[in-house]
């Protein structure tokens, strides 16, 4: 069985490369280069799939006696990731670029690779599971480290891919993931763990998109009264629920609420008011129906579902309710959430099956007073 594995030169794929040699697979390893393909000539970028990163995956592939290739995916990857995220950031939205990255990039060139390569199956390092259902259909798990799960950023693999998909550490721990890695003096045991946005780095959104998009000044706006505290010079430089770098100073914490591309405003106010309950999503797609998957619809062509979504790969996924028109989802969780953001997406759970999800599109904020009252404090 021939399986073709993305490697990034990180220890997930590392260890994901010898268990599947153990398994009894003929493991070709492939690395995409990403990095350093500039938008302008004064903003050059790069990403954790740079040459150097590659080479550690070549290191690794050598000494566990697998194959090994590398693809240029530069011109790609600013394509469907980069400039899709500096669109959207522009229009006050909050992306998810790994998301887009599996969506548009990492999958479908993995899939590309295998057909030309006559290779049945294809495989990542990512914390998930894919097992088969009962029916046949093939599902997608979290993974069992709950700290480490990554279904959420998954849950856009079309089915074709899902099939043919191998998630070897999607049963492991990560201490047990470094102790392999270790005893086996793998290139990257060692190599901490990047917590960034890939292409991003050390710097901060607003660092990144010096060069990239234009400064345009707009007030900041105080959301209980309307009044304006101050001016920004671009709403690409904040997102929903943000604290620091407001650039105006009232005696109390204050956090953006909400981003308003059409009058090119930011609202600020307390912590309360950036907790929600209601939001719409759009482009809604299902990986796996099974039981709880709504019947046949009202007259309206509707359904109701109870299920748990998440709004962002590092929260825990919560009860809510809801309501599916066509492709798009009205979600209203039991209790108020924080900061869920137009272009974030929200991913639906059926216990650990990962079910669909969508793009948040419009976020309902309540009046100060309906939802101050029981809220936890979020730093």
């Amino acid at each position: 069985m021939k399986v073709v594995l993305g490697m990034s030169g990180g220890v997930d794929s590392s260890v994901a490369a010898y268990l599947l040699r153990e398994d009894g697979y003929e493991v070709e390893g492939v690395s995409f280069i990403l990095e350093e393909r500039r938008l302008k000539p004064e903003s050059p970028l790069s990403t954790c799939c740079s040459v150097e990163s590659v080479r550690d995956a070549k290191r690794t592939a050598d000494l566990l006696g697998i194959g090994h290739s590398m693809v240029n995916l530069r011109n790609e990857f600013v394509e469907h990731v980069i400039e899709p995220f500096l669109r959207a950031y522009s229009d006050g939205l909050t992306p998810n670029p790994c998301i887009l990255c599996n969506e548009h990039v990492k999958f479908d060139y993995l899939r590309k690779i295998a057909d030309d390569r006559g290779a049945a199956f294809i495989a990542t390092g990512h914390y998930a599971r894919v097992e088969a259902a009962a029916t046949g259909e093939t599902i997608l798990r979290k993974g069992v480290d709950e700290r480490k799960d990554q279904s959420y950023v998954l849950y856009v693999l079309k089915r074709d891919i899902l099939d043919r998909l191998v998630l070897p550490l999607g049963g492991m721990k990560k201490e047990r993931v470094r102790e392999i890695a270790r005893h086996l003096r793998l290139p990257s045991a060692g190599r901490p763990e990047s917590q960034e946005i890939c292409f991003v780095g050390g710097r901060n959104y607003a660092a990144f998109f010096d060069g990239l998009a234009p400064e345009a000044i707009g007030p900041i706006i105080q959301w209980e009264t309307g009044r304006i505290l101050g001016q920004h010079k671009g709403i690409h430089r904040y997102t929903i629920g943000q604290r620091k770098r407001l650039g105006v100073a009232t005696g109390r914490p204050l956090y953006v609420v909400r981003i308003d591309p059409s009058r090119n405003a930011v609202y600020v106010g307390p912590k309360e008011a950036v907790f929600s309950k209601e939001f719409t999503a759009g482009a809604v797609r299902w990986l796996y129906r099974g039981t709880s998957f709504p019947g046949g619809g009202d007259e309206k062509g509707c359904d109701e579902m109870h299920v748990k979504v998440k709004v962002r790969s590092t929260m825990k996924e919560e009860p809510a309710s809801i309501t599916l028109c066509g492709s798009t989802a009205r979600v209203v969780f039991e209790e108020p959430q924080w900061a869920p953001a137009p272009g974030q997406s929200a991913v639906f759970y059926d216990g650990d099956r990962v079910i669909g999800g969508g793009v948040i599109s419009e976020v309902s904020v309540k009046e100060l007073h309906s939802i101050a009252s029981g809220i936890a404090d979020v730093d």
